[in-house]
């Protein structure tokens, strides 16, 4: 893209969407350059038109599910996360913090809230999930209920977190999931 182009482009959408999504949201690296406003435009469709995640205020791809937004916390920079296909965040009364840095692949799930074993017509009570900062949660991963992960994790592709790993700098896979390898 021509760069006069391109400064028309992001300055006509940053006015049209301001108006449509919360500012504080494109403020990020992804709205230094086109970009985040590419998504703007790719998400306003199905999400402000149509109605899939109508509710939150940002950005996010028409596939993925966001529970209650006021119990999710993100560093706006790692706003990408939510533009993937499929994945799953489940905060409609349990909290999920993301670190800053954190990379999470398409089709991952990360849950506060499960079913009681001993009766599934009722849910067991919430548990906030916390993931540091660095880390990477690989594609189809699953993340419970309770689960704090410290910084630079690295979680496996279709791994099943079913505990905390809190002393992070490592990578874990499997079902459920375990230390794999330590990182330096």
């Amino acid at each position: 893209m021509k760069k006069h182009i391109k400064k028309i482009y992001i300055f006509f959408s940053r006015i049209i969407f301001c108006c449509v999504y919360d500012k504080k949201y494109l403020s990020g690296k992804w709205f230094e350059d086109v970009g985040g406003w590419r998504w703007c435009w790719r998400c306003f469709w199905s999400q402000k038109v149509k109605g899939y995640n109508r509710n939150i205020p940002f950005p996010v791809n028409p596939s993925t599910t966001v529970g209650n937004i006021e119990n999710l916390c993100f560093d706006v920079d790692n706003i990408d996360n939510f533009w993937k296909w499929g994945s799953y965040f489940q905060c409609w009364n349990g909290r999920i913090t993301i670190g800053k840095g954190t990379w999470i692949a398409q089709g991952v799930g990360i849950i506060t809230e499960n079913h009681d074993l001993y009766n599934l017509d009722q849910h067991a009570a919430c548990r906030d999930v916390e993931i540091g900062e660095g880390c990477w949660i690989g594609m189809n991963a699953v993340i419970l209920p309770g689960v704090k992960l410290g910084n630079h994790t690295v979680v496996g592709a279709g791994a099943v977190v079913t505990k905390s790993f809190e002393e992070g700098n490592c990578v874990i896979g499997g079902v459920p999931a375990k230390v794999i390898k330590r990182l330096n």
